[in-house]
């Protein structure tokens, strides 16, 4: 039952194992669902979904699979049905009517908005259309299909506004995606995976280990045995390059948020940030404003790293082929390269035994978006991931791997 379900789900990356869709299968054997397609939907999201960063992922699937269903909800009558079908086309609605609606609609809470769906079905006698109370077409009512209200209960017809109360589809759990592209709230929890980068390998053992502390008691049988360990010390020294200007404008509230990140809290024995605009040429620059004034030598702060920096390149590494390719390619009129920024690019390759790219580009665009030739070029060069949670983390897993 309800195969397709199941290869959607799996499609969209929710890990369903065939174990727990028979178990699902049992569960509506039980009627545990019961008759609706919202106790469906609990129940088969309460079995098959493991983690909530895969909840967005089960809303979208179960969408894309119950595609034009209507929810049931209370029994309305053929008469009422037939009604709404009659006339499929919304009628005009003026500002003053949908302001009133909203004014009413904002203090009903869901039992009270049911109670009125309730009495209006069984006072109604008549199809209507364009009005402001009954169940319809069109108009301001808030029940019905078609009409210009915020909130409602909608019945038949095509949820054009998309303002009725949904489940599957508003994807509410959209944020806990771990795919989802960075932004305010998502950075500090992502940041905090470099810890793991830390070490415990220099100094006394003097910081208690409280779990292994348990372990030990419990192995002697009751008998309090404490277990000490090295604290953790932050051996993290981080070069953080920030691509700014030009195509990077779509992203600079992703990398303003990223730069707020990493300065509130000291998670890094060294930081060193630069910024650049489309390839590294010689010159780094101190702020994102480009000043040119406040400067580094490329050569001169490679020159000064040791074996144990890493580099984060932020960037969506789409550029014109000549700015890689071509002396003089820079795409600022002030500066002249004499060397193509294919060059520069190899010298800071090199430099970093561990070095990861983070693209805020989605992975599903980089064979397509504009600039996709000189994207596919640095992805060649660099080990690329994209500026997600899960590509952080694989960032993040590829930097540790390199530093062991």
């Amino acid at each position: 039952m309800f195969e397709g379900l199941f290869h959607a789900l799996r499609r969209h990356g929710v890990p369903v194992a065939l174990d727990e869709w028979l178990t699902l299968q049992r569960a509506l054997d039980a009627g545990l669902a019961g008759s609706s397609l919202a106790g469906f939907y609990l129940a088969a999201r309460a079995v098959t979904v493991k983690s909530e960063a895969h909840f967005d992922a089960y809303d979208t699937a179960f969408v894309e699979y119950f595609a034009g269903l209507e929810a049931s909800g209370p029994d309305v009558d053929d008469r009422v049905l037939e009604w709404l079908r009659e006339h499929p086309d919304a009628l005009g609605v003026s500002p003053e009517q949908r302001a009133r609606l909203d004014a009413m609609l904002s203090h009903l809470d869901l039992d009270e908005l049911r109670r009125r769906f309730d009495e209006r079905l069984r006072h109604q006698t008549e199809a209507h259309h364009g009005g402001d109370r009954h169940i319809g077409t069109g108009g301001t009512s808030g029940m019905g299909h078609s009409g210009a209200p915020t909130g409602g209960i909608r019945v038949g017809g095509p949820g054009r506004h998309r303002t009725a109360v949904q489940v599957a589809g508003s994807r509410a759990w959209r944020e806990y995606r771990q795919d989802a592209t960075l932004g305010v709230r998502e950075f500090g929890t992502a940041l905090r995976r470099l810890r793991r980068l830390s070490s415990r390998l220099d100094g006394p053992a003097d910081e208690l280990d409280v779990d292994a502390t348990i372990d030990a008691t419990a192995n002697a049988g009751g008998a309090l045995d404490l277990v000490f360990r090295r604290p953790r010390r932050n051996s993290v020294r981080l070069v953080l390059l920030l691509d700014v200007g030009g195509s990077m404008d779509d992203h600079v509230h992703l990398v303003d948020q990223l730069f707020s990140a990493l300065h509130q809290t000291s998670r890094f024995r060294e930081l060193t940030v630069r910024y650049f605009h489309n390839c590294v040429y010689d010159l780094l620059y101190h702020d994102a404003d480009m000043d040119r004034s406040r400067t580094d030598s490329t050569r001169a702060l490679l020159g000064s790293l040791t074996s144990e920096h890493m580099l984060v390149v932020v960037g969506d590494a789409c550029m014109g082929p000549s700015e890689l390719a071509l002396p003089g390619g820079c795409i600022d009129w002030h500066t002249y390269n004499e060397e193509p920024g294919w060059v520069w690019l190899e010298r800071v390759r090199a430099r970093f035994t561990h070095c990861a790219w983070l693209n805020p580009v989605p992975e599903v665009w980089w064979q397509h978006t504009h600039g996709a030739r000189t994207l596919q070029a640095v992805r060649r060069l660099f080990p690329m991931y994209e500026l997600s949670l899960a590509g952080l983390d694989q960032a993040v897993d590829h930097l540790m791997t390199r530093a062991a």
